[in-house]
């Protein structure tokens, strides 16, 4: 189980999309939807000739599953976690560039050798009577993100032990891949969603920039919440969210969100329950959703403030146990509500 399913990451964009079919090719939008890396994705354009590309997207999502999917046998990271010879794709280095890149800004937040750590806690801490400071020692010698390094055309790990889950940026990232695809093929308006990682481009079927809803963390919601929480026009921009609905637990009347610290091995004990991001391209609005959830309120608006290049949209419990937002400047101005 990898370090984002761990905390119940799941779609927490409500794709707010009424797509009209015009009657005229040149301006039809077509939808794609299906299945990827375990979730679900969706995705519109506007194509020239109302060509459909689906087949291709799906090839492309095949190719890209045998970069970044651990459940693949013969997949990169599979063989890379086997200790199997293996010369990553172009794929995968850049995804895993990146990564490191955020995981040192992030101070360690970020961290995609962590899985080791999530499977120990198990599903919603279901093995936490199992865990000892002896177990956790022990699972912080084969954690770090400083442990891995890409040299020489290879992945080398200081310890053949390390497990690396690239979950918390491959959706985001595919999601850049996708959009660079319709855009080559001549489309100037599309959105692709993937689990709830979004980049959007141009404008919808209405002629309107895309709209996207963040949901409310709702207690005790097994499927789904459908409370929006806020809406947002999202302008030739990508958007994460990390943290959901199910993605936090209530201890002497405090919400905590159920999201492992890869530096100590033990779950945060904060009150942010969801982080939102806007960034440039979705690999790095997903990876820094990720770390917020680590870093928690305080750090996270800290961290985000030195960064220029995202906006950060934060939903966090206060100590009455009610749920508040801090917004960046700048994501206040895409807010529709």
């Amino acid at each position: 189980m990898n370090q984002k399913n761990m905390r119940f990451k799941g779609i927490f964009f409500f794709i707010i999309l009424i797509t009209l079919i015009s009657c005229n090719k040149k301006a039809a939008y077509i939808i794609n939807d299906g299945q990827v890396y375990g979730t679900f994705y969706h995705i519109v354009y506007q194509s020239p000739g109302a060509k459909d590309f689906h087949e291709k997207i799906k090839n492309n999502f095949d190719e890209y599953t045998m970069s970044f999917s651990p459940f693949e046998e013969k997949s990169i990271i599979s063989k890379i976690n086997n200790n199997e010879p293996v010369i990553p794709d172009s794929y995968f280095v850049n995804c895993f560039n990146l990564a490191q890149e955020i995981s040192y800004v992030t101070d360690g937040a970020f961290d995609i050798t962590v899985a080791p750590m999530v499977n120990a806690w198990g599903f919603g801490f279901r093995n936490k009577e199992n865990i000892t400071d002896g177990l956790i020692d022990s699972l912080k010698a084969i954690t770090g993100f400083r442990k891995v390094k890409h040299m020489n055309g290879y992945v080398i790990k200081d310890n053949p032990e390390i497990m690396l889950d690239m979950s918390a940026i491959a959706k985001g990232y595919t999601c850049d891949l996708i959009g660079e695809f319709l855009a080559d093929k001549g489309c100037e308006n599309y959105m692709v969603e993937i689990g709830g990682e979004v980049v959007a481009r141009g404008v919808n079927a209405k002629g309107k920039t895309w709209s996207i809803g963040i949901s409310e963390p709702i207690d005790d919601n097994l499927f789904g919440s459908t409370e929006l929480n806020a809406i947002v026009q999202l302008p030739d921009k990508a958007m994460a969210t990390s943290g959901n609905y199910r993605n936090f637990y209530k201890e002497d009347g405090v919400k905590y969100a159920h999201t492992i610290d890869p530096k100590t091995g033990y779950p945060v004990q904060h009150s942010l329950l969801s982080a939102t991001v806007m960034a440039d391209n979705c690999a790095t609005a997903d990876a820094f959703a990720t770390a917020f959830m680590v870093l928690g309120l305080e750090k996270g608006i800290e961290l985000a403030n030195q960064i220029p290049e995202i906006e950060v949209y934060f939903i966090y419990a206060d100590e009455s146990g009610s749920n508040q937002v801090y917004n960046s400047d700048n994501f206040k101005r895409i807010l529709t509500n």
